[in-house]
C-alpha cells in the first residue's frame, strides 16, 4: 500500500484541484515567414481541443479527464480533471485564415504565416534620365536601400 508522509503536500495542489481553468505553458517563435506557437497539453483528449480566432484573439480550451477503471479504488489521486485555457492576442501581420494546427505527443503546434502585407518586398525606384535604379526593401516598417544597375 502507498502512503503519504507530508501532511502539507496537498497545499501546493489546491489550484489544480479547484476545477478552475488552468493555463498551458507556451513557446512562440518566428522562422522565416511563419510564426510557430506551441502549447504543452499533456493528457488532453484531442477531441476536446477547441481553438477559435476572433478579432485577433486566439482562444484555446481543452479538457483533461482522468479516470480509474470501473471498480478501482484510488489510493492516491493527484491527477484531477481540469479545463485548460489560454488566450493570446495575434498581431494584424498574421494571416489567421491559413493557420495550421497539429496535436502530437501532448504538444499542440500552430503555424501561422505572415500576411502578404507583412512580408518583405522590393520596390524599384526609377531615376528619370540617370539610367540607374535603386531597390528599396521594406520590412516591418523599416527601409533598406541597395544600389542596382
Amino acid at each position: 500500500m502507498l502512503m503519504r508522509t507530508d501532511p502539507f503536500r496537498q497545499w501546493d495542489r489546491l489550484p489544480d484541484q479547484s476545477g478552475a481553468p488552468m493555463g498551458a505553458a507556451m513557446d512562440a517563435y518566428r522562422l522565416g515567414d511563419v510564426v510557430t506557437v506551441q502549447f504543452d497539453l499533456p493528457g488532453v483528449d484531442p477531441d476536446s481541443l477547441d481553438l477559435q480566432i476572433e478579432r485577433g484573439e486566439l482562444r484555446l480550451n481543452a479538457r483533461r479527464r482522468f479516470a480509474a477503471p470501473e471498480g478501482a479504488r484510488y489510493l492516491i489521486r493527484e491527477r484531477m480533471d481540469s479545463t485548460v485555457t489560454r488566450r493570446l492576442m495575434l498581431g494584424d501581420v498574421l494571416d489567421v485564415d491559413h493557420v495550421d494546427a497539429e496535436y502530437h505527443d501532448g504538444v499542440l503546434t500552430l503555424r501561422i504565416p505572415l500576411s502578404e502585407s507583412a512580408k518583405p518586398r522590393r520596390i524599384d525606384v526609377r531615376h528619370p534620365g540617370q539610367g540607374d535604379a535603386r531597390a528599396i526593401a521594406v520590412e516591418s516598417g523599416q527601409v533598406h536601400e541597395t544600389a542596382g544597375g
